[in-house]
C-alpha cells in the first residue's frame, strides 16, 4: 500500500515523472513500429529475406506491450493527481478505472486497425461491445466503489448495516466492501450492491 503521509512535493513529483514516462513510452513505441516497419519492408528484401507476411503480427504484439505501458503509465499520472485531493484507497479506485477503460480501448482500437476501412472500424466497435458487457459488472462495481470511496457515506470501523449485513466496517476496496459480523465472520459486500440501498450507520 502506498503511503498516507506524502507531501505535496513528493506527490507532483511522482505525478510528473508518470507522466514523462508515458511520453517516453509514446515516443519509444513510434521509433519501434516505424523500424520494424522499414525492416520488414525495406531492409530484409533487399537481402531477399521477405517476412511482411509476418509484420502484422509483430505490429499487433508491439501494440498490445506498449499500449500496456501507456495505459498503466496514464492510470498512474490519474492516480498521483488524485493523491492530492483523496487518500490511497480513493485514488487506486480512480486508477483501476482508468486501466480497465484504457485497456478495453486499447484492444477495440487495435483490432479495428487490423481489419482496416470500414470493417475495421465495424470489428473496433464489435469489440468495445464486447469488452464493455464483458466487464460491466466489474466497472459497475469499480464506479461504485470510487462513489463511496468519495461521498464516504461510512468510514472504516464504522458499525453499519449494509445490503442487509450487520457488522464493522473492516475495509474499503474498489470491487467489495468488507463488513465484520459480531461472530468474526467476513461478508465481502460488492459495492453496486451498496449504491442505491439503504445504509445505517450506527452511532458509535
Amino acid at each position: 500500500m502506498e503511503k498516507e503521509s506524502l507531501n505535496a512535493m513528493e506527490i507532483a513529483k511522482k505525478a510528473s515523472s508518470s507522466i514523462i514516462r508515458t511520453i517516453v513510452y509514446v515516443v519509444v513505441y513510434v521509433v519501434v513500429a516505424a523500424s520494424v516497419q522499414w525492416l520488414f519492408s525495406s531492409f530484409l528484401p533487399s537481402y531477399k529475406i521477405y517476412v511482411a507476411d509476418y509484420l502484422v503480427y509483430v505490429q499487433i504484439l508491439i501494440s498490445l506491450i506498449f499500449g500496456y505501458l501507456i495505459v498503466n503509465g496514464v492510470a498512474t499520472f490519474f492516480y498521483w493527481s488524485m493523491r492530492t485531493k483523496y487518500d490511497h484507497a480513493t485514488a487506486a479506485a480512480i486508477r483501476s478505472m482508468v486501466r480497465i477503460i484504457g485497456l478495453g480501448a486499447m484492444i477495440a482500437a487495435i483490432a479495428g486497425g487490423v481489419a482496416g476501412g470500414a470493417a475495421g472500424v465495424a470489428l473496433g466497435g464489435f469489440m468495445g461491445m464486447v469488452i464493455g458487457f464483458a466487464s460491466q459488472q466489474v466497472l459497475g462495481q469499480a464506479i461504485s466503489g470510487m462513489f463511496i470511496l468519495i461521498s464516504r457515506p461510512f468510514k472504516i470501523e464504522d458499525a453499519v448495516i449494509i445490503a442487509g449485513e450487520d457488522g464493522i466496517v473492516e475495509d474499503i476496496s474498489t470491487l467489495f466492501t468488507i463488513v465484520k459480523k459480531a461472530d468474526g465472520t467476513k461478508v465481502l459486500i460488492p459495492n453496486n450492491a451498496i449504491i442505491g440501498g439503504k445504509i445505517y450507520v450506527k452511532p458509535k
